[in-house]
């Protein structure tokens, strides 16, 4: 992908102020107005005025899409559960947790955010953009069943399905680099060789959903078509980056996806409150940048990231990057400031460069050497490579 292509054809912000303030509670880690803060720097350092760019308010996604995943049983379940009422039922289905409150509206709230997912693939695959991003979407948690981690309705699974079924020939590449595993999304392609699922993140053997293992390479006609490569608590970005660079381009360069759907959480960061990666933002924007390359079109999602300000840093980077800009911020030390970091105070979007030393750091490199090695013994030549 290059700068004349997206400025011919242009990019498409999802967002809505009425969606940024939704509240799942006081106490509950995941805030919608991640959102409102990357709007609010995105126009801050100059990248939301470009002439192609559009900033799309999404609609409810039609009700019919959702059973493409979802079961019809637990949709009415949680509808029920949106107005307010309990049972024993609902808890059977994941929701009245911590993780998945009861939250007044969530149904119909969940329905806009996948509405905003699915209106950018559409225009990404009718050709009216080649670059998307929803920050509000990317709920890969989601099971068919119950809801999970924060997600109740899988609104990528669900674009990536709708799509699929109008274009039967179409291969779709989809790159998670949230630090949770994307079980959701895996359960959902796991046999199926259209869609290329790549998932880098902290190893389940230490963080929910306790799965992703390098062993999970997928099933019948999607064997091989299933890649995760789970990281050690202590990985920084010299570790991302050589898993990172050892698996994803010769494995992208092959497949040659049609489309590429990444989930471009910021949860790996080194001060997120719910992960143990020591990541920057240097290590994140640079594999951004690194599909962008790999992608003819690519709608990004935000997914996880539970230190709001620093979210909201990595989502600026990746809108610009998507665009092919440079953020400059005119009002440097001036507005903003120290509540995203104390490196705003300088006007920079970008992390002082960090890198973890020690024991930690020796066994993260090991176990990504080792998962590396797996990935091309077992992986690799299916693909011929």
């Amino acid at each position: 992908m290059n700068r004349g292509d997206i400025q011919k054809l242009g990019s498409i912000f999802v967002y809505s102020d009425e969606l940024a303030d939704f509240d799942f509670g006081p106490d509950h880690y995941f805030r919608p107005e991640r959102s409102a803060k990357t709007y609010e720097l995105c126009n801050r350092y100059g990248v939301m005025d470009r002439q192609w760019m559009r900033v799309l308010n999404p609609k409810p996604v039609d009700r019919s899409l959702l059973t493409l995943f979802h079961e019809a049983d637990y949709l009415r379940i949680l509808e029920q559960a949106s107005r307010g009422e309990v049972s024993l039922e609902i808890l059977e289905r994941g929701i009245g947790t911590t993780d998945n409150p009861i939250v007044p509206g969530i149904f119909e709230w969940s329905l806009q955010v996948t509405g905003g997912t699915c209106e950018a693939m559409d225009s990404l695959v009718k050709g009216d953009a080649v670059v998307a991003f929803n920050p509000l979407g990317g709920f890969h948690h989601a099971r068919s069943d119950r809801a999970e981690g924060f997600c109740y309705i899988n609104d990528i699974v669900i674009a990536v399905r709708e799509a699929l079924e109008r274009f039967p020939g179409m291969k779709v590449a989809y790159i998670d680099i949230d630090a949770h595993h994307g079980n959701g999304v895996q359960e959902a392609f796991y046999g199926d060789p259209r869609v290329f699922f790549i998932s880098i993140h902290e190893t389940g053997k230490k963080l929910y959903p306790w799965s992703g293992s390098e062993e999970e390479t997928g099933e019948g006609d999607g064997k091989g078509f299933t890649v995760n490569i789970p990281i050690e608590p202590g990985s920084d970005d010299e570790v991302f980056t050589y898993v990172f660079d050892g698996i994803i381009p010769p494995l992208m360069e092959r497949f040659s996806p049609d489309m590429v759907v990444a989930e471009v959480g910021a949860d790996t960061l080194i001060s997120d409150p719910l992960t143990h990666l020591k990541l920057t933002n240097n290590g994140y924007i640079r594999a951004v940048k690194k599909m962008i390359e790999l992608s003819p079109r690519i709608l990004a999602l935000g997914g996880g990231g539970y230190d709001l300000y620093r979210t909201a840093r990595c989502w600026t980077l990746a809108w610009s990057a998507l665009n092919s800009v440079e953020p400059t911020d005119e009002f440097a030390g001036l507005v903003g400031g120290m509540m995203f970091g104390p490196e705003m105070e300088v006007g920079s979007l970008y992390d002082r460069p960090y890198f973890n030393t020690g024991e930690a750091k020796e066994k993260a490199m090991q176990e990504a050497r080792r998962v590396v090695d797996y990935i091309r013994k077992k992986v690799f030549p299916i693909h011929g490579i």
